[in-house]
């Protein structure tokens, strides 16, 4: 046997350019392409953040970031999982405090020698002594090692701190009792075998298992079709490698085994010492059985922690029980087929993060309701733990911290790569209604933004709007009379006044016509209701009177300036318009087309010297109709404005009829 695991130990340029005569044709077959080709860029996006998450996540699992939390979620899985009943092969003589009390410590060599021959008379197939007997503990030195000559007795030695074995034991009766911990405390690992100086060591419970086993003609053989694990009866022993399952770097020298707990507590029945010494014994509980012989006391400390650990008043385990929890786990899969802890290679690990990864990724960019996101991110984070859990249930330990944490920064991502995006759509809105919105318009806009954004562009849409256009009165006579520098300046601190007015009264500026503006109310989100086109038509007939308020504010600072004072006019009209992205992808704009925008045109310039106010403010019938209860008017009549054939019904506003507070 010794030879068998002595011999598995031993094993172990840059591309030339177009012709400028050809860009214009071959940019106009690209964007031809473009616009057949499906719309991959969630495509991109995912894979973008998986390959980016990816990298991340598994290089810091390489570096060990993920293993604390990896064995935590293992103690959590262990002790979620039910305990199994005490193995029926395996007795063990538990030496309590009472017995320590009672017979003295360390127990005499008579003591013991006493309780093996009372064991011997029942014939157990083994019995393992969990005490140190490197030193004679008179009296009865002379019976206990006729009783340590029997051939079904495994003695010990430690390694660490370094104990040696009984002198009268021969070396194939003799197994390490040494245990392997975790950096964080616990034991969850059964070390079978090591070599050390050139000699290969077994274990306490492998020489008792192989004693049992090897009495019912069960033999342990190398694996014919997997080089380096061991094929044992029902079991196959694979030995644990420095990165298997949660572990990374792991101290994997010698042959080690994940420890399959049977019981967090009674893992075989338990024998006082003092009824052995009392030989107050039945023989079924002794007999073809293994016994194994070790404290229990808490005052000699052999107490280890364990996977149970930092469950409730169960901080500790003896370490005779460890043991019989190891001797149990392979005497259980050799002749049960009992499952051992199994754990994927490397490559299937890194592609069950991966694809945990892209499914975080995937979610983000699919569902964009902000409460459903965390719901569903929370439902695949439960999916992911559950599936864990399954595969735990069949002895399967799986990374569970690692694909959890790059679901997490997967799904973070690509939310905020969606945030980006939104910004940078939301600059687009913003460029193309040239940043002259009132704020109510620009956030209804971008409420709506997934049905108005396509392409980069505004689709042009039908709509009723009410249009209104300004004019300075004179512009020509007093540009001449200025200089270019100060005439700028001027000019751009009336139109910032007009922008303010508009924009205070939920109109936007669609554009700048030298010394005018051009504004629409009612745009770029089509009215549903008369009411609300009444209410747009209000709000420009409201922003002309304001318009004029302002003027005169302007007139008097001007004039203590010694800058010109002016006169303005303004032309409204409510009708169709259609409203989208004007131009190229190069350059466009928001514009507003149809005749109504013409007649709000003509409106302003009709009949220019018809002026007796510092502004002028007309409208026709079609606004008229929304507005008349609430502003007093001036009829005009029928007037033919320029470029039209038909009159057209002109009014001058000459003031609301109830102020505005």
């Amino acid at each position: 046997m010794v030879r068998l695991f002595q011999e598995f130990l031993d094993q172990t340029h840059e591309s030339k350019k177009l012709n400028h005569s050809r860009r214009p044709v071959f940019a106009k077959f690209l964007r031809q392409i473009q616009k057949k080709l499906p719309d991959l860029t969630g495509v991109a996006v995912v894979g973008m953040a998986t390959l980016c998450t990816s990298g991340f996540v598994l290089g810091v699992r390489q570096l060990g970031g993920f293993q604390h939390g990896e064995l935590m979620v293992f103690d959590r899985l262990m002790q979620w999982r039910a305990d199994e009943g005490p193995d029926p092969r395996i007795a063990i003589v538990e030496i309590s405090e009472e017995d320590i009390q009672a017979e003295g410590w360390p127990l005499s060599d008579r003591t013991l020698a006493q309780a093996l021959e009372n064991l011997q008379q029942y014939q157990p197939v083994a019995i393992g002594l969990d005490l140190y007997r490197d030193l004679p503990q008179p009296p009865g030195h002379p019976e206990l090692l006729k009783e340590l000559d029997a051939p079904n007795i495994i003695a010990i030695r430690n390694d660490s701190p370094g104990v040696n074995p009984p002198p009268s034991v021969p070396a194939e009766r003799i197994g390490f009792n040494d245990l392997v911990s975790d950096p964080d405390g616990p034991i969850r690992r059964n070390l079978i075998s090591f070599v050390l100086n050139g000699k290969t060591n077994l274990s306490f419970s492998l020489q008792l298992a192989m004693l049992y086993l090897g009495d019912q003609g069960v033999f342990p053989q190398p694996s014919e079709t997997q080089p380096g694990q061991i094929v044992w009866g029902k079991a196959v022993l694979a030995p644990l490698q420095s990165n298997s399952g949660g572990y990374t770097h792991l101290d994997a020298q010698g042959f080690q085994i994940l420890l399959n707990y049977r019981s967090r507590k009674e893992v075989a029945p338990s024998i006082p010492l003092s009824e052995v010494l009392a030989d107050r014994l039945e023989p079924k509980w002794i007999r073809d059985k293994i016994i194994v012989i070790g404290t229990t006391a808490p005052s000699i400390k052999d107490v280890h922690q364990t996977p149970y650990s930092s469950v409730e008043n169960n901080p500790f385990m003896p370490g005779v029980l460890i043991h019989a929890q190891m001797l149990s786990q392979l005497v259980s899969a050799v002749l049960d087929g009992r499952p051992l802890f199994w754990v994927w290679p490397e490559w299937a690990e890194v592609l069950w993060v991966i694809g945990w990864i892209t499914v975080g990724g995937s979610t983000a960019w699919l569902i964009r309701h902000p409460l459903i996101l965390p719901v569903v991110t929370g439902a695949c984070a439960g999916t992911l733990f559950l599936a864990s859990c399954i595969l735990f249930t069949q002895a399967g330990w799986v990374p569970v911290v690692t694909p959890l944490v790059g679901l997490a920064i997967a799904v973070g991502g690509v939310v905020a790569f969606r945030a980006y995006q939104s910004g940078q759509q939301q600059q687009i809105v913003m460029k193309l209604l040239g940043q002259n919105a009132s704020p109510e318009i620009a956030e209804a806009l971008w409420e709506n933004r997934d049905r108005l954004l396509k392409d980069g562009k505004l689709p042009g849409q039908k709509l009723t709007a009410t249009m209104l256009f300004t004019d300075l009165k004179d512009f020509s006579t007093i540009s001449e009379q200025m200089p270019p520098e100060a005439l700028l300046e001027w000019l751009n601190e009336y139109l910032d006044v007009l922008s303010q007015v508009v924009q205070e009264h939920q109109g936007i500026i669609n554009k700048f016509t030298g010394d005018g503006i051009m504004a629409a109310f009612g745009v770029p989100l089509p009215r549903q209701s008369s009411a609300d086109i009444a209410r747009d038509a209000r709000n420009a007939v409201a922003s002309g009177l304001a318009m004029a308020d302002r003027l005169q504010e302007l007139n008097r600072n001007w004039q203590k300036r010694g800058l010109p004072v002016i006169q303005m006019r303004v032309g409204i009209f409510t009708g169709a318009v259609v409203a989208g992205s004007l131009g190229g992808k190069e350059r466009q704009e928001y514009g507003i087309i149809g005749d109504s925008v013409n007649i709000a045109s003509r409106l302003e310039s009709c009949e220019k010297d018809r002026q007796s106010s510092i502004c002028r403010v007309l409208i026709a019938h079609e606004t008229l109709i929304h507005i008349q209860d609430e502003f007093f008017v001036e009829h005009w009549g029928p007037l033919a404005l320029k470029g039209k054939q038909q009159t057209v019904d002109v009014y001058r506003v000459v003031a609301r009829r109830h102020p505005t507070p």
